[in-house]
């Protein structure tokens, strides 16, 4: 199973996150592709996601924290989608000595996410 952090904005206009899984073998309509690598021990402060995505980290641990205090580590193989695009936001920083490597994934307008809800929600 691969690990999945579901992070949107709630009604309340706070991002929140969600432990889950992604369903596998279900395509997801996706509009491009691109990858870019911070250096360690890099951080970016409160910010939203600019548009709907999966962002898949290939190397480097994160801590992510949003506005409202959920605190959530991604690792290489996880994957953070990002709906997130208005309200608080998130922030991040790098925990460990590797630079973060990443694949950014636009999703399609209104594509349905293959996302699964841990049942420990």
């Amino acid at each position: 199973m691969i690990r999945a952090y579901h992070l949107s904005t709630g009604a309340d206009g706070q991002s929140h996150v969600i432990r889950g899984t992604i369903v596998e073998h279900q395509a997801v309509d996706v509009e491009s592709i691109h990858f870019e690598e911070t250096p360690a021990h890099s951080s970016l402060d409160w910010h939203v996601a600019p548009t709907t995505q999966y962002v898949i980290t290939l190397a480097g641990v994160l801590e992510f924290v949003t506005e409202g205090g959920e605190i959530f580590t991604v690792e290489p193989g996880d994957v953070l989608i990002a709906l997130d695009t208005t309200g608080g936001g998130h922030k991040w920083r790098l925990t460990n000595d590797q630079p973060w490597k990443r694949a950014y994934v636009i999703f399609k307008k209104d594509v349905k996410i293959n996302f699964r809800a841990d049942d420990t929600q």
